[in-house]
């Protein structure tokens, strides 16, 4: 089980996304909150995903195929100002068209910095998610950042923008420094797919 994991492709287009209808999970959040250290510590692999101290670095959606049974699917994290404006509404556009087309999605991991309160940006994707039906899970991620009253304020926060969730069910914690959550995420995807 989680035995090979291989980046397999990046797609700029929906047209380059694989044609195999393998089941996906999707990693999807404001640029620089942590999918791509995500994906390596989840793993316990240093260079799987390309990790890079500049937000927005991730401009296609990545695919990363888990024992040949599952993706993990890695979309452009959003909002970085820096991107032109053309750029950002390109992103938009094949996010969108990701999941119109995508029959095969499992869940989203929504990844929210704990830091921060969830904004505007996080709010509209979430209505996309329930839009297209796709069941998600939020992930509140650098939680080795703050100390115990600052996560139990963050996790508050949260359920406060959305009353959907709940503790330990669909909404989790995660440090890719610590490894806090790792097990229950492995856990909930064995539970999906093996």
């Amino acid at each position: 089980m989680f035995e090979e994991q291989k980046f397999i492709k990046s797609a700029f287009s929906i047209k380059d996304i694989p044609k195999d209808n393998l089941p996906g999970i999707i990693l999807c959040g404001r640029s620089n909150v942590g999918k791509s250290s995500f994906i390596n510590s989840l793993f316990n692999k240093k260079n799987l995903a390309k990790t890079s101290s500049t937000p927005g670095k991730t401009r296609s959606i990545n695919f990363y195929l888990i024992d040949k049974k599952f993706y993990l699917v890695d979309l452009p994290g959003f909002g970085y100002a820096k991107t032109s404006k053309s750029e950002r509404e390109y992103w938009a556009k094949l996010i969108e068209e990701f999941f119109k087309e995508s029959k095969n999605i499992s869940l989203a991991f929504h990844f929210i910095d704990s830091r921060h309160k969830p904004t505007e940006l996080d709010v509209k994707l979430n209505e996309k998610l329930n839009f297209f039906g796709i069941p998600y899970a939020v992930i509140l991620s650098k939680v080795d950042k703050l100390n115990q009253s600052e996560t139990a304020q963050a996790k508050k926060n949260t359920a406060e923008i959305f009353p959907e969730l709940s503790f330990g069910d669909n909404l989790l914690l995660y440090s890719s420094l610590k490894h806090t959550g790792r097990k229950e995420i492995l856990q909930r995807l064995s539970k999906i797919f093996y």
